[in-house]
């Protein structure tokens, strides 16, 4: 129970590696809020676990490119509860469109940057203040470094995510760390139009031979919130499979 008697906000926590996230925080014994736009089925069925003993989820409709909703959102979250405050943000909303340049439009450009990055300020922004000490964990991608070839606003959002945490490592020290993870492939919705052959593609650039599940994502955030990373700020922790070694 290493994250026991901690409050975790995260964003996009209805389906991926952020529902994972919002499992594992949760059975490691944090109270968790999460925010959603959209699944909404995914989301109650998330927050009904609450119902189990020592478990407190909260659910929260908002959009990261909207300050305002993360302020209300967070505001509501840090304020529940017999403690005030948050110990734990996971910033993980985002999108992948899937467009090469020569297609890429100037507006889907701005909805990638505004949600992905943009969306990732806005959060921290938000949610700084309420925290004393604690820990903040960005959810990157293997991307960021390699780039791609139909994801040119993916992989630019991913890099400023990194630049964005190793700044606010230093500014926020000494009493929030600040740490990122970058996952390569991963059984989510972004790879739920592979084909058999492109799966098996995918395996095959792998040195450990698969794609990862979310929970393999999630239990490296879950590491990084909690004490047992109490001297790691700065870092970014690929969890690929070891198919970008660097």
């Amino acid at each position: 129970m290493i994250l026991q008697g901690k409050k975790i906000f995260i964003t996009g926590g209805s389906k991926g590696i952020g529902a994972s996230c919002v499992r594992i925080c949760s059975d490691l014994g944090a109270d968790v809020g999460f925010t959603y736009l959209t699944g909404d089925k995914n989301a109650k069925e998330l927050k009904d676990r609450s119902r189990a003993p020592g478990r407190h989820l909260s659910s929260y409709r908002a959009d990261v490119r909207d300050r305002t909703d993360l302020v209300d959102a967070m505001g509501s979250f840090s304020s529940s509860g017999s403690r005030k405050g948050i110990d734990g943000i996971v910033v993980n909303a985002g999108i992948y469109m899937r467009t090469n340049f020569a297609d890429l439009s100037p507006e889907e450009w701005s909805r990638t940057i505004s949600t992905n990055l943009d969306g990732a300020f806005h959060t921290v922004k938000a949610g700084a203040d309420l925290m004393e000490r604690g820990a903040i964990v960005f959810i990157s991608s293997q991307l960021a470094f390699r780039g791609s070839e139909s994801g040119v606003d993916y992989s630019a959002s991913k890099a400023g995510i990194l630049g964005l945490a190793r700044s606010l490592a230093r500014e926020l020290a000494p009493d929030i760390r600040v740490n990122s993870v970058a996952p390569g492939f991963v059984d989510t919705d972004i790879l739920s139009s592979d084909t058999d052959e492109k799966r098996r593609w995918r395996e095959q650039q792998v040195p450990l031979g698969r794609i990862a599940g979310p929970p393999e994502v999630a239990n490296t955030v879950a590491f990084l919130l909690s004490d047992m990373s109490s001297y790691i700020t700065g870092a970014t922790i690929d969890v690929n499979g070891g198919l970008y070694i660097h």
